[in-house]
């Protein structure tokens, strides 16, 4: 049976993207089958970390939640665009960049009881083992139904007071919506606070585990999203704990 994980923060700025990039690729390296999808219709980007252009995409997830094309035909295998070889497969499922498609969701918005099905059947016809849903910051309905149906819901924030602010709510919803496990990875953690300290007390002030801190890195930064940052440095230690949350989250 596959799995069904929301990737979600409360801000923008934390890393969501990155990550959920790192964690798709590295799963795919472990020989499974993952498919992804950027439900950030209104501020979309996944699709550069995969080498896509908007020019290679015929259909995107907005043409599925429009009614144009089936959601299967809006996947897109980039397995071929990472720069080192994995044993599985990474399929994507974009938003558009079109800026005038994104003024339309933001004008008409759209039927989001569709992506549920559209998550079954991505599951089914790619015979997926994995499904990765890079949510939109915040709490909208999108947000709700993607946290909602998900096996695992893993939040993304700093160490900043107004992440923390933020998460408590995300922390809140999520269980009021039941979700069958929820975990945290806190992102860009400076060099000079003491990890263990603040794993505990971010552990302890949510009552949920904490499953990965990764450090600050001046290389993601000048990576600028240009590639998966755990192909590009496979020995660095925001990579080893990649490497752990992605084992976490198969366990």
């Amino acid at each position: 049976m596959a799995k069904i994980i929301s990737i979600h923060s409360y801000r923008g700025g934390t890393g969501k993207s990155n990550t959920t990039a790192n964690l798709v690729t590295l799963l795919a390296q472990r020989g499974l089958r993952v498919g992804v999808v950027d439900t950030d219709i209104q501020s979309p980007g996944i699709n550069t970390l995969f080498g896509l252009e908007q020019s290679d995409m015929k259909n995107s997830l907005n043409d599925y939640l429009w009614g144009q094309c089936s959601i299967s035909d809006a996947a897109y295998d980039v397995t071929g665009n990472l720069k080192t070889p994995v044993d599985g497969k990474v399929f994507l499922i974009p938003s558009s960049l079109n800026a005038g498609e994104i003024a339309r969701v933001l004008r008409e918005g759209y039927d989001v009881g569709l992506l549920d099905s559209g998550f079954q059947e991505l599951i089914k016809k790619l015979e997926l083992d994995a499904l990765l849903i890079d949510t939109h910051p915040g709490l909208n309905e999108e947000t709700l139904l993607s946290i909602a149906i998900s096996d695992i819901v893993l939040l993304i924030l700093r160490p900043d007071q107004q992440d923390y602010l933020g998460t408590s709510v995300t922390v809140e919803v999520a269980r009021k919506l039941e979700v069958a496990e929820l975990l945290m990875a806190v992102n860009k953690v400076p060099a000079v606070f003491d990890f263990e300290e603040v794993k505990a007390t971010i552990g302890k002030t949510y009552n949920t585990e904490v499953a990965a801190l990764m450090p600050h890195a001046d290389e993601l930064m000048v990576l600028a999203s240009a590639g998966i940052f755990a192909l590009e440095y496979p020995d660095h230690p925001v990579t080893q704990e990649l490497q752990k949350l992605a084992d976490r989250l198969l366990a």
